[in-house]
Protein backbone atom coordinates (compact mmCIF):
# COMPACT_ATOMS: atom_id res chain seq x y z
CA UNK A 1 0.00 0.00 0.00
CA UNK A 2 1.57 3.29 -1.11
CA UNK A 3 0.75 6.33 0.98
CA UNK A 4 1.47 9.87 -0.13
CA UNK A 5 1.57 13.10 1.81
CA UNK A 6 -1.30 15.48 1.20
CA UNK A 7 -0.29 18.93 -0.09
CA UNK A 8 -1.83 20.77 2.88
CA UNK A 9 0.60 19.31 5.44
CA UNK A 10 2.97 21.82 7.02
CA UNK A 11 6.33 21.09 8.68
CA UNK A 12 6.38 22.28 12.28
CA UNK A 13 9.23 20.53 14.10
CA UNK A 14 12.33 18.43 13.57
CA UNK A 15 14.50 16.37 15.84
CA UNK A 16 18.17 16.87 16.40
CA UNK A 17 20.40 14.70 14.23
CA UNK A 18 20.78 11.19 15.65
CA UNK A 19 23.64 8.77 15.04
CA UNK A 20 23.90 5.04 15.60
CA UNK A 21 25.19 5.90 19.11
CA UNK A 22 22.64 8.57 20.02
CA UNK A 23 19.38 7.25 18.56
CA UNK A 24 16.84 7.10 21.42
CA UNK A 25 15.89 3.56 22.49
CA UNK A 26 12.24 4.39 21.87
CA UNK A 27 12.88 4.78 18.15
CA UNK A 28 14.44 1.31 17.99
CA UNK A 29 11.27 -0.30 19.35
CA UNK A 30 7.80 -0.27 17.79
CA UNK A 31 6.16 3.13 18.32
CA UNK A 32 3.87 5.58 16.53
CA UNK A 33 3.20 9.27 16.12
CA UNK A 34 0.04 10.90 17.42
CA UNK A 35 -3.12 11.19 15.36
CA UNK A 36 -2.62 13.89 12.73
CA UNK A 37 1.19 13.85 12.95
CA UNK A 38 3.20 12.67 9.95
CA UNK A 39 6.95 12.21 9.84
CA UNK A 40 9.70 12.20 7.25
CA UNK A 41 12.88 10.32 8.17
CA UNK A 42 15.83 12.02 6.47
CA UNK A 43 19.15 10.17 6.30
CA UNK A 44 22.11 12.52 5.98
CA UNK A 45 24.86 9.88 6.08
CA UNK A 46 24.98 6.08 5.99
CA UNK A 47 22.05 3.65 6.03
CA UNK A 48 18.98 3.30 8.22
CA UNK A 49 16.53 0.42 8.12
CA UNK A 50 12.90 1.59 8.39
CA UNK A 51 10.28 -1.02 9.24
CA UNK A 52 6.50 -0.55 9.31
CA UNK A 53 5.16 -3.18 11.69
CA UNK A 54 1.57 -2.10 12.24
CA UNK A 55 -1.02 -4.85 11.61
CA UNK A 56 -3.22 -2.29 9.80
CA UNK A 57 -0.62 -2.02 7.02
CA UNK A 58 1.36 -4.38 4.86
CA UNK A 59 4.72 -4.83 6.59
CA UNK A 60 7.50 -2.90 4.91
CA UNK A 61 11.25 -3.09 5.35
CA UNK A 62 13.28 -0.50 3.49
CA UNK A 63 16.80 0.86 3.68
CA UNK A 64 17.00 4.66 3.71
CA UNK A 65 20.12 6.48 2.52
CA UNK A 66 20.94 10.08 1.56
CA UNK A 67 20.06 9.09 -2.02
CA UNK A 68 16.61 7.66 -1.30
CA UNK A 69 13.38 9.48 -0.60
CA UNK A 70 12.74 10.11 3.10
CA UNK A 71 10.92 7.41 5.04
CA UNK A 72 7.25 8.31 5.38
CA UNK A 73 5.71 7.89 8.83
CA UNK A 74 1.91 7.80 8.94
CA UNK A 75 -0.03 8.98 11.98
CA UNK A 76 -0.69 6.23 14.57
CA UNK A 77 1.04 3.51 12.49
CA UNK A 78 3.58 1.34 14.35
CA UNK A 79 7.12 1.43 13.02
CA UNK A 80 10.76 1.38 14.12
CA UNK A 81 14.24 2.12 12.81
CA UNK A 82 17.52 0.20 12.94
CA UNK A 83 20.90 1.80 12.18
CA UNK A 84 23.02 -0.13 9.68
CA UNK A 85 26.56 0.79 10.68
CA UNK A 86 27.43 4.48 10.82
CA UNK A 87 24.39 6.69 10.22
CA UNK A 88 23.18 10.23 10.79
CA UNK A 89 19.46 11.01 10.45
CA UNK A 90 16.70 13.28 11.70
CA UNK A 91 12.94 13.31 11.61
CA UNK A 92 10.83 16.16 10.30
CA UNK A 93 7.25 16.36 11.63
CA UNK A 94 4.31 17.64 9.63
CA UNK A 95 0.65 18.21 10.40
CA UNK A 96 -2.52 19.38 8.72
CA UNK A 97 -3.36 22.82 10.14
CA UNK A 98 -7.05 21.91 9.71
CA UNK A 99 -6.63 18.77 11.84
CA UNK A 100 -7.42 20.22 15.24
CA UNK A 101 -5.17 23.22 14.62
CA UNK A 102 -3.36 22.74 17.93
CA UNK A 103 0.33 23.51 18.16
CA UNK A 104 1.61 21.00 20.66
CA UNK A 105 5.25 20.53 21.56
CA UNK A 106 6.68 17.15 20.56
CA UNK A 107 8.18 14.77 23.06
CA UNK A 108 11.93 14.73 23.68
CA UNK A 109 12.38 11.83 21.28
CA UNK A 110 10.66 13.73 18.52
CA UNK A 111 7.00 12.76 18.87
CA UNK A 112 8.05 9.13 18.75
CA UNK A 113 9.16 8.73 15.23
Amino acid sequence: MKVDLTPDLEPYKRTAAFTQSTVPAGLLADHSTKDGVWGLIHVEEGKLRYLVTDPRRTSTDEVLTPDTAPGLVEPTILHRVEPIGTVTFYVEFLRDPQHGGKKTAPADQGEQV
